[in-house]
């Protein structure tokens, strides 16, 4: 049985009174990692608005001027975790992809992997927080759609591009069909767990809507 319980990453901290300009990438250094968990820790218990910045020096260990110093702006600590996570991800689902085998097999793998993470109190939390920033900080949603659903999005494409390629599927818009495998996905799951009607999803539950996903999509584009 899948439960989502998992760490949540939430990052926000009581910024400093004049914020500096985000750079690209955040400075490295050999507590870089120590306050990344420390903040994990502190909003995982926390929540979005009741993290303090001391909070998170203390869980850390370090100073409060060594979390500015690679975090001088909170959107860009959101963007650093969000970035870390979704490489996580796929790493764990996304490179399992063999282009070398056929539709049904890896689909039905990758939306094993894809409706889990779907589920993870992550990729809930951060659907949640982004929606809730849209109007004031539009480039956290950015940030998260460009290192989750994008990336995904792209390396299903090129799969199913390598298949179509080889005559194992319909030709048809690659990149469409990335979108619809992933919106199936999420069939009736998603939004009970979204709204936190449901927390907990039987492995029966998740396997029948895997399945008809995958049964799904190879009836409207298998060769």
């Amino acid at each position: 049985m899948l439960q989502v319980n998992c760490p949540v990453y939430i990052i926000a901290m009581t910024a400093p009174t004049k914020l500096q300009k985000a750079t690209s990438q955040p400075a490295r250094g050999r507590k870089f990692d120590a306050v990344l968990e420390g903040a994990r820790t502190v909003f995982m218990r926390d929540g979005f608005e009741g993290a303090s910045v001391d909070d998170i020096t203390r869980e850390a260990g370090v100073s409060k001027a060594t979390v500015y110093s690679y975090f001088p702006d909170k959107r860009e600590m959101f963007t650093e975790v969000t970035r870390r996570e979704c490489e996580r991800m796929a790493r764990s689902t996304l490179e399992e992809i063999d282009f070398s085998r056929p539709p049904r097999e890896v689909m039905h793998r990758t939306a094993h992997n894809l409706t889990r993470f779907l589920l993870s109190d992550f990729s809930l939390q951060m659907f949640r927080i982004c929606v809730a920033e849209a109007e004031r900080f539009p480039d956290l949603g950015h940030a998260f759609y460009r290192n989750g659903p994008e990336m995904g999005r792209n390396r299903m494409t090129e799969y199913i591009k390598a298949a179509q390629a080889r005559g194992e599927l319909t030709e048809s818009d690659p990149g469409m069909m990335a979108e619809q495998f992933a919106e199936l996905c999420k069939t009736r799951l998603w939004t009970r767990a979204v709204f936190g009607v449901q927390t907990e999803f039987p492995d029966s539950e998740i396997d029948e809507v895997v399945a008809e996903a995958v049964e799904t999509m190879m009836a409207r584009y298998g060769a």
